[in-house]
Order: structure tokens, then C-alpha cells, then sequence
């Protein structure tokens, strides 16, 4: 008997954490959320992100707090949010390039990515070819006979080294067989500002950043780069359309949590994102800006993950692109 009332009393205190993990998920939040964007506001990832945010603050009944923390690729935002206290109530909403890309371009990274708890994918965005005005080149047939006649003289903007954005326009030298002069900023917003003004010739970015400029008028998109046209922009060629085949890039943009999050809470916070990503208001906004809403659980987030580290360690790889 008192052997039973040992075992009993055992099984009793190892049941105590699972009952604390899930009163603590059933509860969250209990206070303040802090979002950590690793770029600077005026991009995809600071639009998207705050537009979702819009959404979930009255189903959390808490302040949401985003704060942008660019700089080193992204690294300076993830390096802090490794740091936080994992209990959901710090949450990451990050492009590729901290996520699955960096640890493949820096030789040592102050953070392990692969540690952080994958919760969602908020939006894909296709990436597209944009130019300046001081470009002469009208289309992507004339960027490339342009830039093949002048190599090393046209300049390409991009987010920062190993963004997306560099590495597409990495994957571009290599299929057109040209070579450009790659300016990294810190954030694509900076980036489109010198675009439109004219001091940098191109940039590989996405939709969601460039479409006011474009509608405005004051630059112009060569191709998408994706499979399909963009809805929100059906004139617009595709790579391919315009004479570059296999050129697919697409940007993507997700929320995790720091290192030790709980499951549970990033389920429960994964769950209310999937849903704030149905609103018609939301989509709506999303598609406007030329992104398409995704929302999807932590398990396939986690395999979408492994899936697109693949895939860009591939093009890091094939065009020998380093980073100290």
C-alpha cells in the first residue's frame, strides 16, 4: 500500500508541469506583447506585420507593442529575440533571411535560428525586378542587354546582405549571366527611397513595399518573379513572360517565438493568428498590398521552414554568396 501511495504521489508531481503548461497556454496573454521586426518600419515585414497586429490586439485585450530592431541582416532583431523570456508575450515576425537563410551565409551567427518555436506564416509576397528612373533599359530584355554590355556598372538595391532581395538579385547574374553591383541597405524602404531617387539602378524587393511607388508612378516593375502574374498588378509580365526562365522568388513573412516557448502557447497564439488572417477586412488589406494571407500551424510552419533552408542554401551555395 505504501508503495502505491508513493507511486501515486510520483505520478502526481510530474502531471503538476503538463497542468501548468496548459493553464498558462488557456490564459495567455497576462500582459503587454512585445512583436520584434528585425527590419525597419516602411518595409513588407513592418506593414504586414502591424496590419495583423491591428487584428489581433482586442483578441488578446492587451497592448501590443511593436518595435523594429534592424541592422546585420536581420541578426541584431533575432539575436535580441533569442534572448527573451519564452513565455509568448515576445513574439518575432521575420522575413527568410533570419529564419532559414543566415546561418548559411555567416561564418557564426550569436543566436542558433533553428531553436526558435516556428508559430505561423503570415503572408507570401511575390518578389519582383524594379528600376529607377536614371535606368534607360524599359524592360527585362534591355536590363539584360544592358547590363551585358556595361558588366560591373549597374547597381542593384537590396533589404541587407543575404536578404531575399540580394540573393535574388544573386540568382538573376546567374541565369542572365551578368554581373551587377550589389548596394545592401539596412531594410528595403531605405533601399526603395534611392531607387526612386534615382541613385541606385535596380532592386530585386517585393510587391508589398514597391506597389505604392509604382502606382504612384515614380518607379517601374520590369517582371514578377513569380510562376503567375500578380493579381494586383496583371500588366506586369513574369520573369519568364519576359525571357528569364526559372526565375522564381518569392518572399515570405512569419512569426516565431524564443527558444523554450512552450508548444501550447505557440499553438494557442498560431490558432488566433489563422484566424485574424481570415478577416475580410485583413485579406483584403493583404491583397491590396500584394500579399496573399497564409496562417497555418506550428507543425507545417516547422516543415515549411526546413523546406525553404533547402531551398536557398541551394542558391547561396550555387552562387558562392559569404558573409562575415
Amino acid at each position: 500500500m505504501l508503495h502505491l501511495q508513493r507511486r501515486h504521489l510520483l505520478l502526481g508531481a510530474l502531471a503538476v508541469p503538463v497542468v501548468a503548461r496548459a493553464q498558462s497556454a488557456d490564459a495567455f496573454p497576462q500582459r503587454q506583447i512585445r512583436v520584434v521586426i528585425p527590419f525597419p518600419a516602411g518595409g513588407a515585414a513592418d506593414i504586414l506585420t502591424r496590419t495583423l497586429m491591428d487584428q489581433l490586439r482586442p483578441v488578446w485585450q492587451q497592448n501590443v507593442v511593436v518595435e523594429n530592431l534592424p541592422g546585420a541582416g536581420g541578426n541584431i532583431g533575432a539575436q535580441a529575440m533569442a534572448r527573451a523570456e519564452p513565455d509568448g508575450h515576445t513574439i518575432f515576425a521575420s522575413p527568410p533571411g533570419p529564419l532559414v537563410i543566415n546561418r548559411f551565409l555567416y561564418r557564426q551567427l550569436p543566436f542558433d535560428p533553428t531553436c526558435f518555436v516556428p508559430i505561423t506564416v503570415m503572408a507570401k509576397v511575390p518578389n519582383l525586378i524594379v528600376a529607377g528612373p536614371r535606368l534607360a533599359a524599359r524592360n527585362v530584355a534591355e536590363l539584360v542587354a544592358e547590363a551585358r554590355r556595361r558588366p560591373g556598372e549597374i547597381t542593384f538595391a537590396s533589404q541587407g546582405n543575404g536578404s531575399t532581395s540580394h540573393l535574388t538579385g544573386a540568382m538573376f547574374e546567374a541565369l542572365t549571366g551578368t554581373r551587377l553591383v550589389h548596394v545592401p541597405y539596412r531594410g528595403e524602404a531605405p533601399a526603395l527611397v534611392d531607387v526612386v531617387a534615382g541613385q541606385v539602378d535596380v532592386m530585386f524587393g517585393n510587391l508589398t513595399a514597391a506597389l505604392p511607388q509604382y502606382q504612384g508612378g515614380r518607379l517601374r516593375i520590369l517582371a514578377v518573379t513569380e510562376a503567375q502574374r500578380a493579381s494586383v498588378i496583371p500588366e506586369v509580365p513574369t520573369a519568364a513572360e519576359a525571357g528569364i526562365a526559372d526565375f522564381i522568388s518569392a518572399a515570405w513573412f512569419a512569426l516565431a517565438a524564443p527558444p523554450g516557448t512552450p508548444a501550447a502557447i505557440a499553438a494557442r497564439i498560431s490558432a488566433q493568428a489563422a484566424q485574424a488572417l481570415r478577416a475580410p477586412a485583413l485579406v483584403a488589406r493583404y491583397r491590396e498590398l500584394g500579399a496573399e494571407p497564409v496562417g497555418q500551424p506550428p507543425e507545417a510552419t516547422a516543415a515549411f521552414f526546413a523546406e525553404e533552408a533547402t531551398r536557398w542554401s541551394g542558391v547561396i551555395r550555387s552562387a558562392n554568396v559569404t558573409l562575415d
